[in-house]
């Protein structure tokens, strides 16, 4: 008598769908009361996420990859970045062949590499070379967010590096986009150790009297903000990236405070002396223009 306490009452059945009528209705009211996300074309409109409106794919991409409502920044992949800034036919890039490795056998890592080689078309999150900006030469490197959101690990280390040491023996000015979740932690000290590796290079093209601009675009976060993004000679950002160490939630339950509005934010990192200057993204290729020419002309008379 006391399991039947406990036992769930039993009800009766109803075929809901009793004739084709009723299952055709049904599936039209599911169809009409799709979120708006459901019913748009992906391959056309993208929701912004400043102004939370749709817009044309189309757009967005004429103008730079930014919204054309409210100015929010789209991140953009490192290709199309380097299209934007430099010369036609000027990029020669370096390093093609290297390409992320699972040196720890962390568990599931190589399955996670393949779907980001696949996701990006990009054996790594940076691509290294050198180009010219408005005939300029200089070394250039570009994190992928669309990479593992550009996380740092031996590969890009490597890179990194590798075109710091091309531009130290050629004598040529680097410039770097950092976009960035930090060292990458299925690589462990490996990963951490580029930190080092990358800022020692760039102490070698500091002590050749080359210049060193880092640009840092969102995010930019991490081992990667602990280590050569933020040793540049000038530090550009992008408006409203992203830019730190430690997420802003981590920091909040490690003090135990309530951090300032727009903290590690570009604006708040320039006024805080952190950052130089914020470039709009249709005014940088000119901005990086008059920097080099200024540092090429300086360079002629010391010679």
């Amino acid at each position: 008598m006391i399991k039947e306490l406990f036992r769930k009452k039993k009800y009766g059945t109803i075929n809901v769908y009793n004739n084709k009528e009723n299952k055709q209705a049904s599936l039209n009211f599911k169809s009409n009361n799709k979120s708006d996300d459901e019913k748009i074309d992906d391959a056309l409109w993208v929701r912004c996420k400043g102004c939370n409106e749709l817009v044309l794919k189309e757009d967005v991409k004429k103008n730079m990859h930014i919204c054309p409502k409210c100015d929010h920044y789209f991140r953009i992949g490192a290709r199309e970045r380097i299209h934007l800034l430099l010369d036609e036919n000027s990029f020669v890039e370096y390093d093609k062949e290297l390409e992320a490795n699972d040196p720890l056998d962390f568990p599931e890592y190589k399955d996670k590499i393949l779907r980001a080689k696949e996701k990006s078309g990009e054996k790594d999150a940076v691509i290294t070379g050198e180009g010219k900006i408005k005939g300029i030469p200089f070394v250039i490197g570009v994190m992928n967010p669309d990479f593992m959101m550009g996380s740092m690990g031996c590969v890009v280390g490597e890179k990194i590096t590798r075109a710091i040491e091309s531009a130290v023996e050629k004598k040529l000015p680097v410039i770097i986009f950092s976009a960035s979740g930090g060292a990458r932690m299925q690589e462990g000290i490996l990963s951490l150790m580029q930190m080092a590796k990358t800022s020692l290079a760039l102490k070698r093209l500091s002590d050749e009297g080359l210049l060193y601009i880092s640009v840092l675009t969102d995010p930019t976060t991490g081992g990667v903000t602990a280590s050569f993004a933020m040793l540049g000679d000038i530090i550009i950002a992008e408006p409203k990236a992203l830019i730190g160490f430690a997420g802003p939630r981590v920091i909040e339950q490690t003090i135990r405070q309530r951090l300032p509005e727009g903290f590690q934010r570009a604006e708040f990192l320039k006024e805080k002396g952190f950052v130089d200057k914020i470039v709009h993204r249709k005014d940088l290729r000119d901005v990086l223009y008059k920097i080099l020419s200024i540092h090429t002309l300086r360079g002629e008379k010391n010679e």
